[in-house]
């Protein structure tokens, strides 16, 4: 019994508080700053959006840098070796006339 008339207590606090809440927001769209305010939360959402749509955006370029620069790092890696220059070849020398 004590149960339900604490429900009850609590069931009224709730509906008085909702009743006033409702009071108060009737109010506040009376009042030309309450209605900035509320314009200004409709502009922040909308400008929110438009940030997470350019975030999502960042994703796919990131991939792309990743790729180009592994492709930029393969194709400039090490420098390749010309092929070892041989030392040109002696040329045997001179056979000297055989002293008299």
């Amino acid at each position: 019994m004590a149960e339900r008339r604490q429900d009850m207590i609590t069931k009224d606090l709730i509906s008085k508080l909702a009743d006033r809440g409702e009071d108060v927001v009737d109010k506040l769209s009376d009042f030309p700053a309450a209605q900035r305010l509320v314009e200004a939360a409709g502009g922040l959402r909308e400008r929110v959006d438009e940030i997470q749509r350019r975030l999502r955006g960042l994703d796919a370029l990131e991939r792309r840098v990743a790729e180009l620069e592994k492709k930029v790092d393969r194709l400039s890696g090490p420098p390749k070796r010309a092929a070892a220059k041989k030392p040109a070849a002696k040329k045997p020398a001179a056979k000297k006339p055989p002293k008299p």
